[in-house]
């Protein structure tokens, strides 16, 4: 029989000024998860009680995103990487892991960069930092089509208007192996987030930040290294184009890509990312 799973606490704190949506669970080690769009902290789920039996797992929805506040303002990653801080602040954390994938890696690495005695260890997925080099065969073609398009002020609200669900959809397939989509219990919390108007805007708010983004990103390589442990895992859509952009940046850097895994790891092929996470995270303390 196995051991019953850890239970979850889903609550809200204060953190850098809003209230942020922050699910819990188990003892030890924290380990703070970073989900991407168009997700919530819900794209955890099928990870989150294996790695709650051996760490204290924390995983917020994003400023302007799933149940946390949604303000106008604070999408740079300046602001972004304070508001981790300030959470593990208010959860009287004072170091831990911190994992992100998609929209949360960028967020998880200036975290790294800015708070750098705040991260134990930086994991980082499906996603680009800024326009480091390394991701020239990724970009060959260009940036993905979605991100001109919801980087347009008000457009992409106004067009998706009555067909976020649909929109969602094509995503979640998109983002799985073999497009076989997500379990529909997180597709069904995804769609009914993003159909509240307001995150779906705080949503593009994240994109349409992105070019300045990436001068803070220039600015904080320009800083130094990041010499804590860094493990980026690609799965078919990012690759190792992360990982690519990564090593003249970190130089404790390793890298895995999981076969048969698409853009949206944790729901894909949650056991290849417990099997690269449970190792990695329980490695001696980077300090």
């Amino acid at each position: 029989m196995s051991a019953p799973e850890p239970p979850l606490d889903i609550r809200r704190v204060s953190a850098n000024a809003i209230s942020v949506n922050v699910a819990t669970a188990g003892d030890g080690p924290a380990v703070l998860l970073l989900h991407g769009w168009p997700h919530t902290w819900e794209v955890w789920r099928p990870v989150l009680p294996a790695l709650a039996t051996t760490h204290r797992v924390i995983a917020p929805d994003l400023r302007g995103l799933g149940a946390s506040d949604k303000p106008e303002e604070g999408y740079d990653l300046h602001t972004l990487a304070d508001d981790v801080a300030a959470l593990l602040d208010a959860l009287g954390v004072e170091r831990a892991a911190v994992v992100g994938i998609d929209l949360g890696a960028p967020i998880a690495f200036m975290t790294a960069a800015r708070h750098r005695d705040r991260v134990e260890r930086l994991v980082v997925m499906e996603s680009l930092i800024g326009r480091l080099p390394g991701a020239e065969r990724f970009l060959a073609n260009g940036p993905p089509w979605w991100f001109g398009f919801h980087a347009v002020p008000g457009l992409p609200e106004t067009v998706l208007a009555g067909n976020v669900g649909a929109y969602i959809d094509w995503f979640l397939r998109a983002g799985t192996y073999e497009r076989a989509g997500v379990p529909k219990p997180l597709r069904d919390a995804f769609v009914a987030s993003y159909e509240d108007p307001r995150t779906l805007h705080c949503g593009f708010q994240h994109y349409r930040a992105m070019t300045a983004n990436a001068a803070l990103v220039a600015e904080a390589v320009a800083q130094g290294p990041l010499r804590l442990p860094v493990l980026a895992l690609g799965g078919n859509v990012v690759g190792d184009a992360l990982y690519r952009q990564l090593l003249a940046v970190a130089p404790n850097l390793r890298g895995a890509i999981l076969e048969r895994c698409g853009h949206i790891i944790p729901a894909d092929a949650p056991d290849a990312l417990l099997a690269e996470l449970r190792p990695f995270l329980g490695e001696s303390p980077a300090f």
